[in-house]
């Protein structure tokens, strides 16, 4: 295929050696299959911030560390040096999360550099050596769910051990190989203790994993492993091993309000997305 504009720099430093194909074009980012030498691995090109989509950044952007005071305070003016180094924050999170995650034995694909607003990181494919599907895509009978949700509450656990929520975890943000589900896409992951919102965020992440996979094990809809990690993660009692039993005993005080807005706005970001694919497949045929 043509090498797209954010490939070329790296065709031309013989970073990668051909672009074979694009695999997608998301909110944040286009990712693109590539060859370097005998390897095929992934190029993530980010896109610039004025063409993204993604909704409520502040919310993911509270908490996040910068360089030092003048870059934070132009940062919360929005002055054009302020709105450069919003997009190298940005563009640097996701970087950051996946060399902290895969040091802390989470399943996230492995980060091979990054190079001018390229993520070079390693392909998940299939037992065929095409990519993975979605969590979303594939069949599973009961006990592969409960297996699969058991897994990712594990990731989820070491995620936050380590300071790190996901924060737009669902089974699109899950690919699944021959050996299970791998965790993707991380440009809004915000701090455990620096984000306002960070229980808010990390509750929606565990139950939208819950009920993707309660259609195949309705049983799972009773465990509540997002406020029981949390709980133990307030109280300093939450290790990367830490036993789990889905069991919590919740407040009878008023309702995080809050949190039900953030899933109302969940529901229609998720509705616009599968109208998108729908007329995208509907021009396909």
């Amino acid at each position: 295929m043509k090498t797209p504009a954010g490939l070329q720099a790296l065709v031309d430093d013989g970073v990668v050696h051909a672009v074979l194909r694009q695999l997608k074009s998301g909110k944040e980012a286009s990712v693109f299959v590539v060859r370097r030498g005998d390897e095929i691995l992934c190029a993530k090109v980010y896109k610039d911030l004025g063409q993204r989509s993604f909704q409520a950044r502040s919310l993911y952007q509270e908490g996040r560390k910068v360089r030092g005071s003048r870059q934070a305070r132009a940062m919360d003016k929005g002055s054009k040096f302020g709105k450069k180094e919003l997009e190298s924050a940005w563009k640097n999170t996701e970087v950051d999360a996946l060399y902290q995650l895969s040091a802390a034995n989470v399943r996230v694909p492995r980060p091979l550099g990054y190079f001018n607003g390229v993520l070079m990181m390693e392909l998940i494919a299939d037992s065929e050596g095409h990519s993975a599907p979605r969590l979303g895509e594939v069949e599973l009978d009961a006990e592969q769910a409960r297996e699969y949700f058991r897994f990712l509450v594990r990731q989820v656990v070491r995620m936050l051990c380590v300071g790190v929520i996901h924060g737009d975890l669902s089974e699109y943000n899950v690919l699944v190989d021959p050996q299970g589900p791998v965790i993707i896409d991380l440009p809004q992951a915000v701090s455990a203790a620096g984000n306002n919102n960070a229980r808010t965020m990390l509750l929606r992440d565990v139950n939208r994993l819950r009920t993707a996979l309660a259609r195949f094990a309705p049983d799972l809809v009773n465990l509540h492993y997002g406020e029981e990690m949390w709980a133990l993660f307030e109280k300093g009692e939450l290790g990367p091993e830490t036993e789990l039993t889905g069991a919590f005993t919740f407040s009878e005080h008023d309702a995080d309000l809050d949190a039900v807005l953030m899933s109302i706005e969940d529901a229609r970001q998720e509705a616009v997305i599968r109208q998108q694919g729908r007329e995208a497949a509907a021009q396909d045929d």
